[in-house]
């Protein structure tokens, strides 16, 4: 418990907007010296594993919390069924979305209108099926399509950087409607469903991007507010990424059920099976 709650106040009872602006400043700096030093300290108090990254040296901190991996590194379930992970995450809570209300952990409920700030945006994916994927600050931070689909909103809403560690959920009551998160609206390619993609931001990270939105748009998701757009991306395709570790909801309508192999606190790598569609033969 002393444990907890050191973790606790390390993380959450400290300027958390400002230290995420500092560190953010401080990843970018290109020193060789002060990139090998601080990269080092990463991977001694993070689990941290390069092997399978495309580089063997980085610029920055930043660049090696950003890194691509290399090919092949993440083989894509390629069956027509099955929706895949967007990104190497802990499985979190997960299960149906019941009455409009989802929880973050046992006990610590929140609603799907809050989370999306949009009774419109929530509509579609009542009675169907949420999960909770949390990117750990040593993984990979890249997060890619799960389907064939195409983006057609883009939404920013503001909010604090609370950290979204276990230990933090089981204290602060709607954590993930406090952050600063960006939700994305997709259709897929199969039967035409939606799907939402809500990456969170976290304290250190709050810095979600997204390429094919600043292509549009010329600048960072934190100023666009609201966007409508029609942009498709393959299955697997890279989305966007974290400049840091967080954790990405996915939202899917009824009718959808979860691949056998998910389960709470289990590790899931992009290209796994997440979810299987209905009505979708299998290759």
């Amino acid at each position: 418990m002393m444990q907890e709650d050191i973790n606790f106040l390390l993380t959450n009872r400290i300027p958390r907007l400002a230290l995420t602006r500092a560190m953010g400043r401080i990843s970018k700096i290109e020193t060789p010296l002060l990139a090998r030093a601080s990269i080092a300290l990463w991977r001694k108090f993070c689990d941290v594993d390069l092997a399978d990254a495309d580089a063997a040296r980085y610029a920055s901190l930043q660049a090696a919390f950003v890194r691509r991996l290399r090919p092949g590194a993440r083989p894509v379930e390629d069956d027509p069924s099955v929706l895949v992970s967007p990104c190497d995450a802990i499985v979190g809570a997960h299960g149906p979305i019941v009455a409009g209300g989802m929880h973050q952990i046992k006990g610590f409920p929140y609603t799907l209108t809050d989370l999306l700030g949009d009774d419109a945006d929530a509509e579609p994916f009542r009675g169907g099926y949420f999960v909770t994927l949390r990117l750990t600050a040593g993984m990979y931070h890249r997060f890619h399509a799960p389907h064939d689909l195409v983006v057609e909103r883009v939404r920013y809403i503001a909010g604090d950087t609370w950290n979204v560690n276990p230990i933090a959920l089981r204290r602060i009551e709607r954590l993930f409607c406090k952050n600063e998160r960006a939700p994305i609206s997709v259709r897929l390619d199969a039967g035409g469903l939606p799907l939402m993609l809500v990456p969170v931001a976290a304290v250190l990270v709050a810095s979600i991007r997204l390429p094919f939105l600043e292509e549009v748009a010329g600048r960072h998701a934190r100023g666009i507010g609201t966007m409508r757009l029609a942009c498709p991306f393959a299955k697997g395709e890279e989305m966007g990424w974290f400049e840091h570790g967080s954790t990405i909801l996915m939202l899917a309508p009824p009718g959808l059920s979860f691949a056998p192999a998910v389960e709470e606190g289990r590790l899931i790598r992009m290209g796994q099976p997440l979810m299987l569609l209905p009505g979708i033969r299998a290759g």
